[in-house]
């Protein structure tokens, strides 16, 4: 079936979406900062559907350090982190510069998480993650983290946005009451 002349124009006028982001564009969309920011690039977006980022793991990561002396292994934790931010960074892109200054993602849950094999100095990782469930406010992802086309870790991934005034109103409440 061929496309209306109204459908052609109206698909021409919208302007295509980006499918990739390099760390500027991520740190713009992302509160993260080294040493916590854990992905490097983004190179597939869908909106709404699915992300794909990479992180070059380096033994100048900080966590090397004591994970483990003398055989270097990146953290599971780091691994599922590295996954949020990138499901963050899909989520986020929903919302004006100004609605991310106001919210933060922050994770809800995470279901069946598996590690097969270990991550070191010198891998690439690459992240997928694709949308299971989509609210306005949280989504339900699936992450799949493998090197080298093998898996090393997969989970699924629930976060939701919140607003910083009410995360930064009870840390303030906290204060006050020690």
């Amino acid at each position: 079936m061929n496309p209306t002349p109204e459908q052609t124009l109206t698909a021409a006028a919208e302007p295509a979406q980006k499918q990739t982001m390099d760390i500027s564009e991520i740190m713009s969309i992302l509160p993260h900062r080294y040493p916590f920011l854990l992905i490097d690039r983004v190179v597939e977006i869908k909106r709404r559907e699915r992300i794909v980022a990479l992180k070059n793991v380096t033994i100048n990561e900080p966590f090397f350090q004591g994970h483990f002396p003398g055989y270097p292994i990146m953290p599971g934790v780091l691994m599922i982190e590295a996954a949020a931010q990138a499901g963050g960074a899909l989520l986020l892109t929903e919302y004006s510069e100004q609605e991310r200054i106001e919210k933060l993602m922050v994770f809800t849950g995470i279901e069946d998480a598996s590690f097969r094999r270990g991550v070191m100095p010198g891998d690439q990782v690459r992240i997928e993650v694709n949308v299971m469930n989509w609210r306005t406010r949280a989504v339900k992802l699936q992450a799949t983290i493998t090197v080298e086309g093998k898996l090393a870790c997969e989970a699924v991934i629930k976060c939701q946005l919140v607003s910083r005034r009410r995360i930064s109103t009870v840390a303030a409440s906290e204060e006050t009451s020690e």
